[in-house]
């Protein structure tokens, strides 16, 4: 880190012994991630203020390169559990691992990216045999089967209704399964 962690108590007297747990919580955070350049804790004690109801409440701010931050500063839920300084102090730094885990992917550009399901028009329908045929953007014609169609729009099927998919390659070739009617006809 590239500034001295500030530790700030508020209606609590510290102990060597918090101020060491509070150190060794930032030390894991920096063995773990080692970016963040400067960092604040709060530690508001269980008198402090009226509306938390005896519980402490640990507020983090840490700043990261290019001006990112992580930000901790959720006041505790009516949880008795956060009566014990302890308990209060590993979930803050629980919450800003989670936090930092997701900035770090962000800043080496590993998000997940969810593909659409493609659309395609039905192509023919063979009901009496609970099945039928969806047109791809491509134009290949993919099996579909009545257990792959959503809730029971099954009967409600015909040529040339719009559809949402996904394919999978079946024993015989492609075929569509989650298939749900968009309601639209192509037309």
């Amino acid at each position: 880190m590239q500034t001295q962690p500030k530790i700030d108590f508020q209606g609590v007297e510290p102990s060597s012994r918090q101020q060491e747990h509070i150190m060794r919580q930032i030390e894991k955070l920096e063995d773990r991630y080692g970016r963040a350049t400067a960092c604040r804790v709060v530690v508001k004690g269980p008198g402090a203020h009226h509306h938390t109801g005896g519980l402490y409440e640990i507020n983090l701010h840490l700043v990261l390169p290019n001006k990112r931050e992580v930000a901790i500063e959720r006041t505790p839920h009516q949880d008795e559990r956060f009566q014990d300084f302890d308990f209060a102090l590993n979930d803050a730094f629980k919450r800003a691992r989670r936090r930092l885990q997701d900035q770090v992917r962000r800043m080496r550009g590993k998000v997940k990216h969810h593909e659409t399901a493609p659309t395609g028009v039905v192509k023919k329908m063979v009901a009496e045999d609970g099945y039928g045929f969806i047109e791809a953007p491509d134009g290949r014609e993919i099996y579909f089967h009545r257990n792959s169609v959503e809730g029971s729009e099954f009967d409600a099927l015909k040529p040339g209704v719009r559809v949402r998919y996904s394919e999978e390659e079946g024993r015989e070739g492609p075929q569509a399964s989650r298939v749900t009617p968009l309601g639209r006809d192509a037309a």
